[in-house]
């Protein structure tokens, strides 16, 4: 009888003592918690110059999809632009030069309507004054060694701007 007994009394002292206190059990969130930010603090963050590349590369690409009238990649490009701009005011905050980046949101907004209209000559009028918005923001920002001009040729030799 005691032998029935003894297993049973052993068993819940054993899963007694196996249990994390409240304390300890905070400890070990607090310290998983610590871990993970340390991961997110390490984790990679592109910068403002990457993401100004991405901007440099759809520019190139929005004008030469205007320039032959494809206005599905024409609109394509100009979203993609606008979704790097997001990102750049997700990701740099920290930068003082975001600050002036709502500067381009006229000028993409007037090209996106020069697309959506299929309206060849608005285009390149407003793609003129994107890449002045582009430059007068480098000036503001102080980067104006930063010279964006309208594409002269294509960096894309294997893409085919024309619509299909």
């Amino acid at each position: 009888m005691k032998r029935k007994l003894f297993l049973p009394v052993y068993a819940f002292f054993l899963f007694g003592c196996n249990q994390q206190t409240g304390s300890s059990r905070e400890l070990a969130l607090s310290n998983k918690i610590d871990s993970l930010q340390k991961t997110i603090d390490n984790a990679y963050k592109p910068g403002l110059g990457e993401f100004m590349n991405g901007v440099q590369l759809h520019h190139e690409k929005l004008w030469l999809a205007g320039k032959n009238g494809n206005w599905k990649l024409a609109d394509f490009e100009v979203n993609e632009m606008k979704e790097v701009l997001a990102d750049i005011r997700t990701y740099c905050r920290d930068r003082p030069e975001i600050r002036f980046l709502n500067m381009i949101d006229p000028a993409l907004d007037s090209l996106n309507q020069s697309i959506q209209d299929k309206n060849n000559l608005s285009f390149k009028n407003n793609f003129t004054n994107l890449t002045h918005t582009c430059n007068s923001c480098h000036q503001a920002t102080k980067h104006g060694f930063n010279l964006v001009r309208i594409p002269q040729t294509s960096d894309f030799s294997d893409q085919d701007f024309k619509p299909q």
